[in-house]
């Protein structure tokens, strides 16, 4: 039986899913751009025949939003048994009704967390399709045309994976409490993570990451895969992490592992790219080499750790790690990472190296204080509203 990471005193309140069995769960197909996993789930969306599960945190009214819609439509139509949950707020530009020829044709709808007092700030990031309990899409995806392209010409550069095996059940029950928690006013959310089990080897965990302060499944993960890995690739869309994650990436270029960091030169949220480049100085300080991706936005979210691949639709950031509901699959596989990692040099190939010069001796004072005030916002306020609201609004569930 594989070791499993020690479980710490107090968690977030975190599923974690552990699949093991040789054989028994697998990837299905490596998607290395928007354009290539936005067509692959419109296409099994077309090709379902019992039931389909969208969640997703940003879902407009574009091309491709109508692209999906109307097959979504189409499938409640032949009789496929359709459900899906839209974040609210990442999605608030769509008019409450968008979504009435689905109610119509028989599918299911729901929005989560409508915007109301004390608790705005608790978000679904996730991004997940579910294809007749079989088959699963993850990735950093929203269904939006921002998404569809090759990362490079055009569209933002993200993707995702599509797996089969065990672990698309522990994906579904956990959409099925999703669903549920959509329709509650107080959420009940389990303090302390709990594994399932099958066979003797391990290849893919599903971690759920929900709203709270504790150590997350994710960076519990994340911690004894550094402990012995030597060869560290790491996409962040939004990176600013914690101090000990930072700290562990430092350690790992000491024992002497190579550790590269690809940072968007380019982002859609300008203010949290500079409260990144207010950690460049210290990171490069320990070691690490850091590229910044210049084509286009970098919205992917993709780790690679020798013979492992983390991916899903978590960032590095505060709001990922600690704020909202989110999913990462960790998928121990030496033929997809040798692929992972092929994408992430082929991305480096259109980044440019953030070296010490280029970061420059003595910052300007005002590009200075621009960075420290970017930190503060989402290292520390950000974290700080949503811990309150939290407080207020969850009744922790013990095991």
């Amino acid at each position: 039986m594989t070791a499993q990471p020690p479980e710490p005193a107090e968690t977030s309140g975190a599923h974690t899913y552990d699949w093991l069995g040789s054989g028994q769960s697998f990837l299905e197909a490596w998607l290395g751009s928007g354009q290539s996993f936005l067509e692959a789930q419109l296409r099994a969306i077309h090709s379902a025949t019992a039931c389909l599960w969208i969640e997703t945190y940003i879902f407009t009214d574009s091309q491709t939003g109508r692209q999906f819609l109307n097959a979504l439509v189409d499938a409640a139509r032949r009789g496929v048994a359709v459900e899906l949950l839209v974040d609210r707020f990442g999605s608030g530009s769509l008019p409450d009704d968008y979504f009435e020829p689905l109610l119509r044709a028989g599918g299911r709808q729901a929005w989560f967390n409508p915007p109301r007092p004390g608790r705005w700030t608790l978000r679904d990031h996730r991004k997940i399709l579910l294809v007749d309990g079989a088959t699963v899409f993850v990735g950093g995806c929203n269904i939006s045309d921002e998404y569809a392209g090759d990362g490079v010409t055009r569209g933002w550069r993200d993707g995702g994976v599509r797996i089969t095996g065990p672990v698309v059940q522990a994906i579904a029950q956990e959409c099925r409490e999703q669903w549920a928690r959509a329709h509650q006013n107080t959420w009940r959310l389990v303090r302390g993570g709990y594994c399932r089990t099958i066979g003797s080897h391990a290849e893919v965990t599903a971690l759920f990451i929900k709203p709270g302060l504790g150590l997350n499944p994710l960076r519990r993960w994340l911690r004894e895969d550094l402990k012995h890995a030597k060869n560290v690739a790491i996409t962040a869309a939004y990176f600013l992490p914690t101090r000990r994650l930072r700290s562990q990436l430092i350690q790992a270029d000491k024992r002497g592992a190579r550790v590269r960091l690809l940072l968007p030169g380019i982002s859609d949220i300008p203010l949290l790219a500079r409260a990144t480049r207010s950690l460049h100085r210290g990171l490069q300080r320990g070691g690490i080499e850091l590229f910044e991706y210049m084509p286009q936005v970098l919205h992917a979210k993709a780790l690679v750790l020798d013979d492992i691949v983390y991916i899903g639709s978590a960032n590095l950031d505060p709001r990922s790690l600690r704020i909202n509901f989110e999913i990462m699959l960790r998928i121990k596989n030496a033929a997809l990472a040798r692929e992972a990692l092929a994408q992430f040099e082929q991305d480096l190939t259109h980044s440019r190296a953030v070296t010490p010069a280029a970061i420059g001796g003595l910052h300007a004072l005002g590009r200075w204080l621009l960075e420290k005030l970017a930190w503060f916002i989402f290292a520390r306020l950000d974290p700080w509203i949503a811990r309150g609201q939290l407080r207020r609004h969850k009744r922790p569930q013990h095991p």
